[in-house]
């Protein structure tokens, strides 16, 4: 990607295809392709932010190491198989580097280091640079007190029940502003560093505080390629579109959380699903649907692990009491996620509101009940059947749904209305049932089986008589409701179905017909959300099409639908939740888990069916 920095005072918010990702599976931050970091949540992903820019270009705060002369070039790539951004800078005068990431250990699963490193590498001749460390705590609201520590060595940073420690060489000087700033010249073999870890104030409070030094850095970034290194050699795929599965997997990584298994949904809150409107939501947490689309990803790929910490994570969070099962959780286990609205923040690119929680956290969607006991069924055909506990859960996962099923909730979309009977959601019900029933069957418990199947088959006919249209021999959004919805590519994904039969192949092609935009496909018509302002086009959606196409053995169509998705990807693979296909630009929040995930599959899809039809 090749760049020229002057911004205009309208448009000072880089698209969001602009930005790179880094984390340590505890920790975020977004980088633009300037060398800024615009967005960073510490110590946790759903953290008050300390770098805010993105949502709100005054206020919020950022980080910046770029060269001096406004006019410059720039690149990036992520290192081979680890979540480190490499952006470079080629200017009149010379070339450098700057090397970003979260410092990884082993052993950070409990206790991260909580800290970014950034390193300036000199690559030829000779380059100013500027640096700006400019960080806002509690989401852009508070400016923090800066003292100098260690003799004058080190800066830090406090303000309210954040504080970051600064150290490094690149020569910081505080500024009356409550920021640093400071300049230098990079050389050809040259290396600079700069250094920020996340602490409490009342950690921070001395004239003595530990910091590491320049060769301490140095060790914790080498030591963070081992790390990343060390896992991506557990991939195990050599399909087509390696390059993109990889990345995906990176950031799906990326986006759990190390010490309780959660896998949150993106590591945004707010960036708008239309520019200028209200559709802002916070992503930051662990939806159960997302994170078990996302475990079966990574499944695919040989990470079983984070399947097996998932589910604990579910049990535990849920007190092994189905009832206290929600639609989503906070990634450390918390329940009560009020959502509310940050009115002095202007928003991406002014849409407003910048909301922080989401009230989804209290809505019914049934299908989360089909997820749950579909992993659990494949984790049983992995040779670990469930335990008397988790039999247990089971079990009252499998109550609940006989005794919900027949209700309307709000689907897989969270639409902020009146709930609906949702086919993918009654859909979803049968595969709970299903699922329960095969595990009782080869694992030999004694359970109602006659109550279940019976549950079971009422689900398919009221699904039959109600959620398919027969003139039209296709499956419909809602009973009542006649419209598409790409949720329904789920359907034989998930099992309610088979790929081949006849009704899914005519739904497929009418999803194709009726929701696709400009070569994407739209979750649902425009107009049936109650929502103000046209949205984008999800991407999701296309890949849950391609993915249903190459089973299909429809493979031609299936490859054509998989690179027009991968065509909204930035230079960096990486995908939002939305695009607008017109304007060619990201929408909503970023990266987006389930864009990754449904790629991933999409790609293994494409792959088999390449072996079946040979």
């Amino acid at each position: 990607m090749e760049q020229n920095n002057s911004k205009s005072s309208e448009d000072r918010y880089p698209p969001i295809a602009d930005y790179g990702f880094i984390s340590d599976c505890h920790s975020i931050a977004l980088v633009s392709v300037s060398g800024s970091i615009d967005w960073c949540a510490m110590p946790r992903i759903d953290a008050n932010s300390v770098f805010g820019r993105i949502l709100d270009w005054d206020k919020g705060g950022h980080c910046s190491i770029h060269p001096e002369n406004d006019i410059y070039e720039s690149s990036r790539r992520y290192y081979d198989n680890a979540l480190i951004l490499e952006t470079a800078f080629k200017t009149e005068d010379g070339e450098a580097r700057l090397h970003d990431c979260f410092a990884m250990r082993a052993g950070g699963r409990e206790n991260p280091l909580n800290q970014i490193i950034r390193i300036v590498e000199g690559v030829k001749g000779e380059v100013p640079m500027s640096a700006a460390f400019v960080p806002r705590f509690d989401y852009g609201l508070l400016r923090p007190w800066f003292r100098r520590c260690n003799k004058g060595a080190n800066i830090t940073a406090i303000g309210g029940h954040q504080g970051l420690l600064v150290s490094g060489d690149i020569g910081l000087e505080i500024s009356d502003s409550a920021a640093c700033f400071g300049s230098f010249t990079i050389k050809e073999g040259q290396r600079k560093y700069l250094s920020i870890i996340y602490r409490r104030p009342h950690e921070l409070d001395g004239n003595t505080i530990e910091a590491p030094d320049t060769e301490e850095i140095e060790r914790r970034f080498k030591q963070t390629i081992d790390w990343w290194h060390g896992w991506s050699l557990q991939v195990d795929y050599e399909g087509p579109y390696k390059e993109q599965v990889k990345l995906s997997a990176l950031v799906l990584k990326g986006l759990t959380n190390a010490s309780t298994g959660a896998i949150a949904a993106a590591a945004t809150t707010s960036l708008p699903e239309r520019i200028g409107g209200s559709r802002n939501w916070d992503y930051r947490f662990s939806w159960v649907r997302d994170s078990v689309f996302t475990v079966r990803s990574l499944v695919i790929l040989g990470f079983k692990q984070e399947a097996d910490r998932f589910r604990h994570f579910i049990e535990r969070t849920a007190a092994g009491e189905a009832d206290e099962i929600q639609v989503l959780f906070g990634v450390g286990g918390e329940r009560y996620l009020p959502e509310h609205e940050i009115a002095e923040l202007e928003g991406y690119r002014g849409s407003s509101p910048v909301r922080v929680g989401n009230a989804a956290s209290r809505q019914m969607q049934h299908d989360v009940f089909g997820e749950l006991l579909h992993l659990a069924y494949t984790w049983h055909l992995w040779g670990n059947s469930p335990d008397d506990d988790y039999w247990a859960f089971i079990v009252q996962l499998i109550n609940r749904t006989i005794d919900i099923w027949r209700v309307p909730d709000h689907g897989i979309w969270e639409v902020r209305g009146e709930p609906r009977h949702y086919v993918h959601s009654k859909a979803m019900c049968w595969t709970a049932l299903d699922r329960g029933i095969r595990l009782a069957r080869e694992t030999g418990r004694e359970v109602p089986l006659e109550k279940w199947e019976a549950e079971r088959d009422a689900v398919r006919t009221l699904i039959d008589e109600k959620g398919y249209d027969r003139e039209r021999g296709i499956y419909v959004q809602a009973f009542g409701y006649p419209h598409m919805d790409a949720s329904l590519l789920l359907l034989p994904i998930f099992g309610y179905i088979a790929y081949d039969d006849e009704r899914m192949l005519r739904t497929t092609d009418k999803i194709k017909e009726e929701l696709d935009r400009d070569g994407l496909i739209m979750r649902y018509p425009d107009d049936v959300d109650g929502l103000d302002g046209r949205e984008g086009s999800f991407l999701c959606c296309i890949f849950w099409l391609a993915e249903v196409l190459a089973r299909q053995c429809r493979l031609d169509e299936a490859r054509r639908v998989f690179e027009a998705g991968c065509s909204t990807a930035n230079d960096l693979n990486l995908f939002s939740e939305e695009f607008d296909s017109k304007g060619r630009i990201m929408l909503g929040n970023f990266p987006q888990g389930l864009s990754h995930l449904s790629m991933i599959s999409a790609a293994v899809a494409i792959g088999e069916a390449e072996k079946t039809l040979q």
